[in-house]
C-alpha cells in the first residue's frame, strides 16, 4: 500500500459546521457530568471526613456495573428500528434521567455515620451512571457515523472536543465555588445547589443532538451468510448469543485493543493530575491554605482549557499533514514535557509558576480525544469489511467504559495514594515531609508513565489514512454505492494497491 495518499473530502461527506457544534454540546454534557463526579468527590473527604480509600472505591465500584451495562446499551442501541432512529430516543431521555439522577445523588443528609454515607452514595452512583449510560453510549456512537470521511471524521472529534474542553474549565472552580462562605453555609450545601445546576443544564443541553441531528442510515452487505442475523427478528435466547457474540468480536479486534489501552493510560493519567493534583496545590504548594489552593486549582484549570483548546487544531492540523498515528506520538510527547516540569515549577518559593505545567500537559487530552474518537470510526470500517455488521454502539460502549475506567481508576489511586503517602486531613497544612515528597513524586511519575506505555501501544496500530481509503472503497463498492462521481472526490498521490 502506497502510504502518500492524500484524501480529498467530498461534499457530500462534509458535516456543516453547526451540526458539529451541536453534536459537541453532547460532549461537554459528557465530560461535565465525569468531571464534576470527580472534582466534586473531595466533598466527600473534605466535607464528611470520609476516609480517602473509601471515596476512591466510591468512585471506581460503579465501573464494574458499566463493564456490563455499557456493552448492552451499545448493542440495544445498534438494534434498535424506530422512526426516530437507533440512536436519539435514547440520547432525549437518557439526557432527562441522568440530570435528575445528578442532582439528586448529592443532597446529602447530615450527621450520618462514614458507613452511612459509603452506601448511600454507592447506590445512588450505580443509578446515575446506569442513566449515564442511556445517553452517552448512543451519543458516542452518533458521531463514529456521522460521516464516511477519514478527514472529516477528525474534524468531527476536533469540534466535539473542543466543546468538551469547556467542561475542564469549569470543573476547577467546583470547589471553590462549593466552599463560598457567602452562598451557603458550607461545602456540603454547596455541592447539593451545584448538582441541582449541573443537573438542570444536563437535561436542557444534553437533548440537543437528539433534536437536531439526523441519523446516516449504515448500509450492510446483504450476502446469504448474513442476511438472517440483519434482517430477521431475534427470540431472547437468540438475542444474548448475538450480544455474547459482538462482544466477543470486539474485545478481541486487535486495532480497536490498542486504542483503548492508550486511552486508557493516557486519560488515566490527565485524572490523576485533575484530583491528585490539587493536593499538592493545596497542602504542598500553599502549606494548606484550601481558599487560596483551591483559587489556584481554578486557575490552573484555566490555563489547561486554553492550552487543550489550541492544542486541538494544531492537532487536527497534525493529522490532516502526517495522519493520526504520528499526530498522536507528538502531543502525548509534548504532554510528557508538561507532566515532568510540575516537579520545578510546583513550589511554594514561587506558586505562579503552577500555571505553566498546564500548557505543556494539556496537549495530552487534547490530542487524545481529536485523534482516537477519529481512529475508533475507523476501526468500525474495517470490522464491517471483516465481519459484514455495523457495531458503533458497541465499540463506542466499551471504548468509554474504558475511559470512565480510567477515571474510576485515578480517584481510587488518589485515595489510596493518599493515605500511602501519610496524608492526614486533621493535620492541615502541618504534613510530614515525606508525605509532601511522595504526594509529588506520584504526581509527576504516574502519568509520566502511563504516557510512555500509550506510545508504546499505538507505535504497531495498522489504520493509515491509505488503507482507510481502501477499507472504504472496499465497502462502498459491496455495498453497490461507490460511483464514479465519489471515485472522482478522492485524488491520492498514489496508486492503491493491495495492503
Amino acid at each position: 500500500m502506497n502510504e502518500n495518499i492524500h484524501q480529498q473530502t467530498a461534499a457530500t461527506d462534509k458535516i456543516s459546521l453547526t451540526k458539529k457544534v451541536i453534536y459537541g454540546l453532547g460532549a461537554f454534557i459528557n465530560n461535565l457530568l465525569g468531571a464534576a463526579m470527580g472534582t466534586m468527590a473531595i466533598v466527600l473527604n473534605l466535607g464528611l471526613g470520609m476516609n480517602p480509600a473509601l471515596v476512591g472505591l466510591l468512585g471506581a465500584l460503579p465501573r464494574f456495573v458499566d463493564a456490563f451495562t455499557d456493552p448492552l446499551m451499545g448493542y440495544i442501541s445498534d438494534q434498535t428500528k424506530s422512526k426516530w432512529g437507533r440512536r436519539r430516543p435514547y440520547i432525549f431521555f437518557g439526557a432527562i434521567i441522568a440530570g435528575i439522577a445528578f442532582a439528586l445523588l448529592w443532597q446529602l443528609p447530615r450527621e450520618q455515620s462514614e458507613s452511612f454515607y459509603f452506601w448511600f452514595f454507592l447506590i445512588g452512583s450505580i443509578i446515575f451512571y446506569l442513566a449515564y449510560t442511556i445517553f452517552a453510549t448512543p451519543w458516542v456512537a452518533l458521531g463514529y457515523e456521522l460521516t464516511p470521511d477519514y478527514h472529516e471524521r477528525t474534524r468531527i472529534m476536533a469540534v466535539q472536543n473542543f466543546m468538551g474542553q469547556f467542561a475542564w474549565l469549569l470543573a476547577p472552580w467546583f470547589l471553590l465555588f462549593m466552599q463560598n462562605d457567602t452562598l451557603f453555609s458550607d461545602m456540603i450545601e454547596g455541592a447539593g445547589w451545584l448538582a441541582i445546576i449541573i443537573g438542570l443544564f444536563t437535561i436542557f443541553v444534553g437533548i440537543l443532538p437528539a433534536i437536531f441531528l439526523a441519523e446516516r442510515i449504515a448500509i450492510v452487505p446483504t450476502s446469504t451468510n448474513l442476511s438472517n442475523s440483519v434482517t430477521q427478528p431475534k427470540g431472547a435466547k437468540a438475542a444474548v448469543a448475538d450480544f455474547f457474540k459482538g462482544f466477543m468480536i470486539t474485545i478481541k479486534f486487535k486495532p480497536f485493543l490498542k486504542l483503548c489501552g492508550a486511552t486508557f493510560l493516557v486519560f488515566n493519567g490527565f485524572m490523576m493530575v485533575s484530583s491528585f493534583q490539587s493536593y499538592v496545590i493545596i497542602y504542598y504548594v500553599f502549606g494548606g491554605d484550601q481558599a487560596l489552593g483551591a483559587e489556584y486549582v481554578g486557575w490552573a484549570g484555566t490555563v489547561s482549557f486554553i492550552a487543550t483548546s489550541c492544542s486541538i487544531f494544531i492537532v487536527t492540523k497534525m493529522s490532516s499533514m502526517w495522519g493520526k498515528q504520528t499526530a498522536f506520538f507528538i502531543t502525548i510527547a509534548i504532554s510528557i514535557f508538561g507532566y515532568a516540569l510540575k516537579w520545578i515549577c510546583f513550589t511554594p518559593d514561587n506558586p505562579q509558576l503552577v500555571l505553566i505545567p498546564p500548557i505543556f500537559f494539556a496537549f495530552g487530552l487534547g490530542g487524545l480525544f481529536t485523534l482516537v474518537g477519529s481512529m475508533v470510526a475507523d476501526v468500525c470500517d474495517l470490522d464491517e469489511l471483516e465481519t459484514g455488521e455495523r457495531r458503533e454502539g458497541m465499540f463506542g460502549s466499551i471504548f468509554w467504559w474504558v475511559v470512565k475506567l480510567g477515571l474510576a481508576a485515578a480517584m481510587a489511586a488518589g485515595g489510596f495514594l493518599l493515605n500511602a503517602t501519610g496524608f492526614d486531613v486533621a493535620l492541615g497544612g502541618a504534613q510530614a515531609a515525606d508525605t509532601l515528597f511522595y504526594m509529588r513524586l506520584a504526581d509527576v511519575l504516574v502519568p509520566v508513565l502511563c504516557s510512555v506505555l500509550a506510545i508504546w501501544m499505538v507505535a504497531t496500530y495498522p489504520i493509515t489514512e491509505s488503507k482507510a481509503l481502501e477499507v472504504r472503497q472496499a465497502l462502498e463498492t459491496r455495498r453497490g454505492k461507490l460511483t464514479a462521481k465519489d471515485d472522482e472526490s478522492i485524488s491520492t498521490d498514489g496508486e492503491l494497491a493491495n495492503a
